[in-house]
């Protein structure tokens, strides 16, 4: 035991003290802050300034629609205080309004015909377009309230967010102007036409409980923070084991530690490092949420507190470690068959697939998790660490299966690690070539 603790703590010292662990935990945070907030800022960049277009309207009377539509499109909207149902609208509507509410304004220049011919007025337009004026023109036909076909004429129609933009504001003006014609009010129609909110609630013996997607961002959240973790720390266990191999230090602490007992100190003192760097970026999340909610709370703005049963987060913490320590051991037996970096980068490559596979299987789980699929990849130790944790925010299953997919995922690692144990001792001390499958069966069947 005092061997062991003496290998977990030199590998957890040495690790915590280098330079790069403390830059990626403190720049850690910041870019995964980053992530998240750079793709709204992008879409809200105005690069070159307003669009200048300028509208032909043959049918006289759409143009004042059609500015209205892009304006009221264009226009910036903020939850208004007390106003609680927009903070609790559905993932995909918040996107769609994102797109809907970017700052990218136009200037619209109504063009009178005034009884020109239509050739000419876009060869007039066009120059303007070459000159640099102008950057498109919109050319309603006088047809376009029955059947005709509108006209986009622009120096860069590769802009598809731009053109379906001006589609969708042409749409509503066409609507609203065909309404109009038939005598019907539109403030009425927009008002029929309101969607309705549907309420999910979740039936448990407990009672129903409210679900507003706490448990799909649950379960997304704690496969993103896996397969990442996995990524990382995955690596850094091949490349100690390398590391070892190369400079031939496992020659002198096998003299003295017994396999087993060295590579499970590397697992557990690479784990602990990553415990502890999780745990500071956790603590860092929770600041940034707290200050987030009081200046929100001081604005007035209503918050929804998510619904997540506390033994959710329990489960997330034994399907974390089980995922962790399986991949880790692979790890750890595939830095013991290799001799070089790049050789076990190769032959890594379908561990990192592995879980990502089982994170796209939460998709037909949550859609049926009682079904045989869903039992039968959330009971496969690979899959299971997202698959389970699927069907229990889901659609809760027995706790003997929960139990027993964390039994054969546990027995996995228990196994993983005897076998890895087998191979690590053999392998450590062979040099100049890779382990063909033959070798590394021979090892395993020895004494």
């Amino acid at each position: 035991m005092r061997k062991f603790l003496a290998i977990v703590k030199r590998e957890y010292i040495q690790r915590v003290r280098s330079r790069m662990f403390v830059l990626i935990t403190v720049l850690g945070p910041v870019v995964i802050s980053f992530f998240g907030i750079a793709p709204a800022l992008i879409f809200n960049i105005q690069a070159g300034g307003p669009l200048k277009i300028a509208v032909v309207d043959q049918t006289g009377k759409l143009y004042r629609h059609f500015y209205d539509s892009v304006t009221e499109a264009t226009r910036p909207k903020f939850p208004e205080p007390g106003n609680a149902n927009i903070l609790n609208k559905d993932t995909s509507k918040r996107f769609e309004e994102i797109g809907e509410q970017r700052r990218n304004s136009f200037e619209l220049e109504e063009i009178n015909p005034d009884g020109r011919p239509l050739n000419e007025i876009k060869q007039e337009l066009d120059a303007r377009v070459l000159g640099k004026e102008l950057d498109g023109y919109l050319i309603f036909p006088a047809n376009l309230l029955e059947n005709g076909k509108p006209e986009y004429f622009g120096r860069n129609t590769g802009d598809v967010l731009t053109t379906k933009f001006l589609t969708e504001a042409l749409s509503r003006a066409v609507r609203q102007q065909r309404l109009a014609d038939a005598n019907i009010d539109v403030k009425i129609v927009q008002q029929l036409s309101e969607p309705v909110q549907l309420e999910a609630t979740k039936v448990s013996a407990s009672g129903g409980v409210a679900d507003r997607g706490e448990g799909f961002a649950l379960v997304f959240g704690a496969g993103f923070i896996m397969y990442l973790t996995i990524l990382m720390y995955g690596q850094m266990i091949l490349g100690a084991v390398i590391a070892e191999k190369e400079t031939r230090i496992s020659e002198i602490l096998f003299s003295s530690v017994r396999p087993f007992i060295l590579m499970i100190g590397k697992l557990v003192g690479v784990s602990l490092v990553a415990l502890t760097q999780l745990a500071i970026w956790g603590l860092a999340f929770l600041a940034f949420a707290a200050f987030g909610v009081s200046l929100l709370a001081a604005k007035g703005v209503p918050l929804h507190i998510p619904n997540v049963p506390a033994i959710n987060f329990v489960y997330f913490g034994l399907f974390f470690l089980l995922g962790y320590f399986i991949y880790s051991t692979i790890y750890a037996l595939i830095g013991s068959m290799v001799t070089t970096a790049q050789e076990g980068g190769q032959l890594s490559m379908p561990v990192v697939l592995l879980p990502l596979i089982g994170f796209y299987l939460f998709l037909p789980v949550s859609r049926s998790p009682d079904s045989s699929l869903a039992f039968w990849v959330s009971m496969f130790p690979f899959f299971s660490p997202m698959t389970m944790l699927t069907r229990i925010v889901t659609q809760t299953p027995p706790l003997w299966q929960i139990l027993l997919s964390l039994a054969i995922g546990f027995g996995t690692v228990a196994l993983l690690t005897w076998l890895a144990a087998r191979i690590y001792r053999v392998g450590m001390l062979m040099a100049g070539k890779k382990a063909t499958i033959r070798e590394v069966m021979r090892w395993v069947r020895q004494a």
